[in-house]
């Protein structure tokens, strides 16, 4: 299976296609596709990068990820043993080159472009959880309805984006690859040194070359990715584990500096973690 781009598995006849992944972590390469992905975090938890951007997932989390974003899930197999998430797949052609462009449907015109750079859905989850639960035992028909009733919700919905940055082309299957031994060292490192020495040899690049390649993609340097990594995985254990102390803390997140972590917490979250601890 290449890594990038990623086809979605679907009948050649089907407009749209539903997953139901159920297994112990979710599929962990770097990736993009063509489908716009709908999906409902029914259980498990862990990182989400898309695009620029590093993301914490949990479970009754709905997610929109928009046509060739490149993503990857990182499930945390310590917090939760089961992965479990329902999504639905198709593209603004799916139906016919201007169905979304119908005056009927102008309404969800919201959904497509905050999808370009994938959200997380903050409000109304409860009606949407019970839309996709149905979606397993339903008919084509029933799940075509299901889906413009989710865009209708989203649509209408608070939100959170889930990147600030998209690279507009398609990667390559070398670049693909490249960027994904890039970030998959990083998600299974970052709580070591990773020194840019050691990322460049990763990428089988020159430091210089290799700094320049990373934020062009990403637009940001491979050192604010990864604080940003560290700091999610920090805000994930001040949240679930009372006992650690914020040194304690600092330190499994990679961090062996705390004015450092202190720093880069605050430039991330505008607080400091003792006071994101107590808020949250």
């Amino acid at each position: 299976m290449k890594v990038l781009p990623f086809k979605i598995p679907k009948p050649e006849q089907d407009a749209l296609a539903l997953e139901i992944n159920r297994s112990q972590s979710f599929y962990d390469k770097l990736h993009q596709h063509e489908e716009i992905q709908v999906s409902l975090i029914a259980e498990g938890e862990g990182t989400l990068i898309v695009g620029d951007s590093v993301n914490y997932y949990s479970k009754n989390d709905i997610l929109v990820i928009g046509s060739n974003i490149p993503h990857v899930f990182k499930s945390d197999t310590d917090a939760s043993k089961v992965s479990y998430m329902i999504t639905l797949f198709f593209t603004e052609d799916s139906f016919g080159s201007h169905f979304f462009e119908l005056e009927e449907l102008k309404e969800l015109q919201l959904f497509f472009k905050h999808a370009k750079h994938g959200f997380k859905i903050t409000s109304q989850q409860e009606i949407m959880k019970e839309l996709f639960f149905q979606l397993e035992k339903s008919t084509k028909f029933k799940r075509f309805i299901i889906l413009l009733q989710l865009l209708k919700l989203t649509s209408d919905s608070n939100f959170t984006s889930l990147s600030s940055f998209i690279y507009e082309k398609k990667y390559t299957d070398n670049e693909g690859k490249r960027m994904q031994n890039i970030f998959e060292y990083t998600m299974n490192n970052f709580q070591k040194e990773i020194s840019l020495n050691t990322i460049s040899e990763v990428a089988n690049m020159t430091k210089n070359a290799f700094c320049k390649y990373f934020k062009k993609r990403t637009n940001k340097t491979y050192v604010q990715f990864l604080n940003e990594l560290r700091i999610e995985h920090a805000c994930k254990l001040l949240l679930s584990n009372k006992d650690l102390s914020v040194i304690q803390i600092a330190e499994q997140a990679g961090f062996n500096n705390m004015s450092n972590f202190n720093r880069q917490f605050k430039n991330l979250k505008n607080t400091s973690p003792s006071e994101f601890k107590k808020t949250y």
